[in-house]
Parts: structure tokens; C-alpha cells; sequence
């Protein structure tokens, strides 16, 4: 049998893998790019370890500790939609991803009232009190600011990404037997999680 042959016997198989690749791909280059900021945070940390450290004690523990739960939740959820589909379940895998978006929601109104709270303080970018902070706390606040909030625009985009995949699920067109879209989506929901994981302990945990 040619390749010619197997290509078209499962045409499925084929175009499953290259959506997946093409996801792994696009991981990488968002791990290229989170890493980097990893490596721009150690390095002001490095040269502003006091300044940090004062930074972080604003923050609040409690809340990125909550937050953290919520998404390793929401991580929960969203494996548990993929194998309800691959059981054929359309139903409880569409409910799992209406319960991953309530964890999403929750995790953004934690974090909004995390950012009013500094704003109400004048911890924030252009605020007379944040003017008077030292070079080093500045710094911590603005890495804060820029690394939390692209993770916050990684997760609206994944809730919007989850959205369109529970709505083809209800269509049929996502199923028991083409669920590569709701795996990719599943994929690109953990390493929003992950980086979380890391930016919780850099932010809120210095020691």
C-alpha cells in the first residue's frame, strides 16, 4: 500500500496530527517568549533584591494563593471536558467547559480587584505615590503590572478559544471522534496555568 493510500484511509489521523503540531509550535514560541521575561525578571531581582522584596510584601499572598487553586481547578476541568467527549459525553463535556470559564471568570475578578486595590493605594504606573518609590520597587511594579497582565490577556483568549469550542461541540462539529480542537485547547489552557504556577512564587512569595 502506498503513502498515497494511507493518506487517504485516514485523513482524519493526518489532519489531527499537523493541528496538533502546529499547537506545540505555538507553545514553544509562548514558552520563548514568557522565558524571556523570566530571565529579564531574575535579572532585576538580582540587582534590586531589597527593593523587591519590599514589593512583593504589598502584595497580596492570600489572593495569588486563591488564584493559583482556582486554576490548577480550571486545569482540572478542562482534561476532564476531553475525556468526556472521547467517552462521546457532548453534554458533560460542554458543562466541564462552562465550569473552566466560571474558574476563568473568577480568577479575572480576583485579579481586577487585585489591581484596583493598588490603584486605590497609588501603586500604579503614573500615580503621584508610585512616582516615590525607589528605582528597585518600581521596577518589581512594573514587571508585575506587564507580566500578570499579559497573562490576564492569555487567559481571556483562552476562555474565548474555550467558548468557540464548546459552541462546535454543541453543533457536532467537535465530537467523539474530532476532538483535536478541544485537546489544542485543553494545551494551550495548562501552559497558561504553568506560567501561573511560576509568576505566584516570583511575585508574591520572595523571600
Amino acid at each position: 500500500m502506498t503513502s498515497t493510500t494511507l493518506s487517504h484511509a485516514h485523513p482524519v489521523h493526518f489532519d489531527a496530527y499537523g493541528k496538533k503540531l502546529g499547537m506545540w509550535i505555538f507553545l514553544f514560541t509562548e514558552v520563548l517568549l514568557f522565558g524571556g521575561l523570566f530571565l529579564v525578571y531574575a535579572t532585576y531581582r538580582f540587582l534590586n533584591h531589597d527593593a523587591f522584596h519590599t514589593g512583593s510584601a504589598q502584595l497580596n499572598v492570600v489572593m495569588g494563593a486563591i488564584n493559583t487553586v482556582v486554576l490548577l481547578t480550571s486545569s482540572l476541568t478542562v482534561a476532564m471536558s476531553i475525556t468526556a467527549l472521547q467517552r462521546g459525553d457532548s453534554k458533560r463535556a460542554i458543562n466541564l467547559i462552562m465550569w473552566t470559564l466560571l474558574l476563568a471568570g473568577t480568577f479575572m475578578f480576583n485579579k481586577y480587584y487585585e489591581w484596583y486595590t493598588k490603584w486605590e493605594h497609588g501603586l500604579f504606573p503614573g500615580m503621584e505615590h508610585y512616582k516615590e518609590l525607589s528605582p528597585g520597587e518600581s521596577q518589581f511594579f512594573n514587571l508585575y503590572y506587564f507580566m500578570t497582565g499579559l497573562h490576564a490577556i492569555h487567559i481571556i483568549v483562552g476562555s474565548i478559544l474555550l467558548m468557540v469550542v464548546a459552541y462546535y461541540i454543541k453543533k457536532g462539529t467537535i465530537n467523539q471522534k474530532r476532538y483535536t480542537y478541544l485537546e489544542n485547547g485543553g494545551l494551550y489552557w495548562h501552559l497558561v496555568d504553568v506560567i501561573w504556577i511560576y509568576l505566584f512564587p516570583l511575585f508574591y512569595l520572595i523571600i
